[in-house]
């Protein structure tokens, strides 16, 4: 299989970690290669919080600038921050709901549009598929299940040599299954944002 290389970028709290580790489970589970690499530093201060994933025979965990195949950005400015890892032919899916930072909150400083930084992100790859992450997450029963809808709408690329039901199985047998249900739904509502969206 030719390798494919993902970024996911979130601010601390968000669930990147818990959706990588679910995506390199259902990996191992199905014999795919796959190596992660994470950064987060400063995840619990709202931080910025970095994996990468690589799926395939892989001779380094290190996904340099201009390699991602695709972007999973929780948050519109973190997945800005990261298009550095991605080219012309990467695709990137943006949660296109802000978590605005401290200085924000307190007025110091000013979160910039939206929809201009969703511009700027579609500029430079191939395909920015764009949405409101956070409100689906909010629509399957709660917000800390952001990270299942991202990882369904990756999911719903059919660009990763992993199935969605592969990774609803990891799902099931890896997260409570007191929000089992609502992980399920989640997956369900981000894949069907992505599901025929890459030709």
């Amino acid at each position: 299989m030719d390798m494919i290389r993902i970024v996911i970028v979130a601010v601390g709290g968000q669930g990147n970690l818990l959706a990588s580790h679910l995506l390199g489970e259902a990996a191992l589970a199905h014999e795919v290669p796959v190596q992660i690499s994470e950064i987060h530093g400063m995840a619990q201060r709202g931080g910025v919080v970095e994996s990468s994933i690589l799926l395939g025979k892989a001779q380094s965990n290190i996904i340099s600038p201009g390699e991602a195949d695709i972007l999973v950005g929780f948050e519109p400015l973190e997945t800005l921050r990261a298009i550095g890892k991605c080219n012309k032919d990467s695709i990137v899916l943006s949660n296109t709901a802000p978590l605005p930072p401290f200085t924000v909150a307190i007025g110091m400083g000013v979160y910039p549009p939206v929809e201009e930084t969703m511009n700027l992100i579609g500029a430079q790859v191939r395909k920015n598929i764009a949405f409101d992450a956070s409100s689906l997450a909010r629509q399957a029963g709660t917000l800390l299940s952001l990270n299942m809808v991202m990882l369904g709408a990756l999911a719903g690329t059919g660009l990763i040599p992993i199935s969605a039901d592969m990774l609803k199985q990891t799902i099931s047998e890896k997260t409570k299954k007191a929000f089992l249900e609502m992980n399920i739904k989640a997956f369900d509502l981000g894949y069907a944002v992505s599901a025929g969206a890459v030709h």
